[in-house]
Order: C-alpha cells, then structure tokens, then sequence
C-alpha cells in the first residue's frame, strides 16, 4: 500500500491496516465473484483503491456529510472513500445483489460503522445526500437523471455528482449539456494509468 502513502501521507497506520485488509478482503470475494477482472487484481492499490481516491484529490468530504455511490459494484469508489473519510457516511447502491452482499460483508469485516450497502437501483431512492459519487456506469447524460433528484437542498458549492471518467470526453459532456468541472487525474497521479482519467464534477445546483 505504499502508493497510497505517496499520494496520502496524511493517512494514519490503522488506514494503512484498514487498505492493506481491503485488498485481501477484495482478492478473496473477486476470486468467487469477479467483481473486477482478473488482470487488474494483482494491481488493486493503483487500479482501483488509487483511483477511486482521486475524487478526494479534487474534493474534501466535510465531516458529517453524506455521500450515494451508485452502481457500486464491488464497493468502488465507495469503500476506498470511507476508509479515507471516517466521519463521513457512505451508501453504496448497486443493482446486482451478489455484489452488494461481497460489499456489506467486506465492510463489515473491516468495521467501517460509516459505511450501509443497499440492492436497489438510484433513481429508486428517496433519500437525499450532500455527494454523489460513481466510476463510469453510464453516459453521463443517462446517468445524471437517476441521480438528479437524489441531493440535499441548500448544498454548498462542492455539493454535487463527482463521477470518474476516462477517454475523451467532449461528446459525452457536450451531449449531456450540464455545467461540468473537469479535473485530470495525470495532474495528481503520475502513473501511465492516470494519463486519460479524469473526475467529471456536475454541480448539485444544475439539477435544480
């Protein structure tokens, strides 16, 4: 875990304990599920912790705050960001249930109290949180109307969807027609894997 450590020096050693038994946790549920593909399992700690915490690059999570991350699939981005953000609380929602039952085990033995995992899909929901986070589900056009209606009124300016893209965007965006903020993860990662990634921000207020 010590690429994480490089780019996270703040992160305290029970962190560290908590990431290095997350991927364990991850390599022993992947084996039965496949939750990622089989390739990228021997480099969890760039390819999918790392990654999923380049939204904490662009965005502080304030203590007390709650965060949706939709179509979750294995727990990503929303178990690295939990560990990450103790006093945060999460809700990891996929569609499939075999996958959210890998995720509330795997959080379970990891004892992340700040963490509920749900099968449902998002545009089912009626509660409302401060953050939406998700890798890639869907255009973002398509993406953006399940969770329009899923934030908090009166959200401060960092309120909104921060969703982890990669490849050209430009069409995606354009056709969507929403106001985005696009951060390159290559400004804060150097690896070759970062060098297309990207987290896409659409503010909560363009749903509104």
């Amino acid at each position: 875990m010590d690429i994480l450590k490089r780019y996270f020096p703040e992160l305290t050693d029970e962190q560290q304990r908590l990431f290095a038994q997350l991927e364990t946790e991850f390599q022993s549920w992947n084996a039965r599920l496949n939750l990622v593909a089989r390739p990228d399992v021997v480099n969890l700690a760039e390819k999918h912790f790392l990654h999923s915490l380049g939204i904490a690059k662009v965005v502080q999570f304030p203590a007390g705050s709650s965060v949706l991350d939709v179509g979750t699939g294995g727990g990503l981005p929303g178990l690295p960001l939990a560990i990450l953000f103790p006093e945060v609380k999460f809700h990891l929602v996929d569609s499939v249930g075999k996958k959210i039952h890998a995720v509330q085990e795997m959080a379970s033995a990891l004892g992340l109290h700040n963490v509920t995992a749900e099968q449902t899909r998002a545009e089912q929901l009626r509660p409302k949180y401060d953050y939406v986070v998700s890798r890639a589900v869907a255009r973002l056009a398509t993406f953006h109307t399940w969770i329009m209606h899923r934030y908090k009124p009166n959200g401060d300016n960092t309120s909104g969807l921060y969703y982890l893209k990669g490849g050209d965007l430009e069409e995606e965006i354009e056709e969507a027609g929403l106001p985005t903020a696009i951060y390159n993860l290559s400004d804060y990662f150097t690896e070759e894997f970062f060098e297309t990634k990207k987290v896409v921000f659409v503010p909560a207020s363009s749903a509104r």
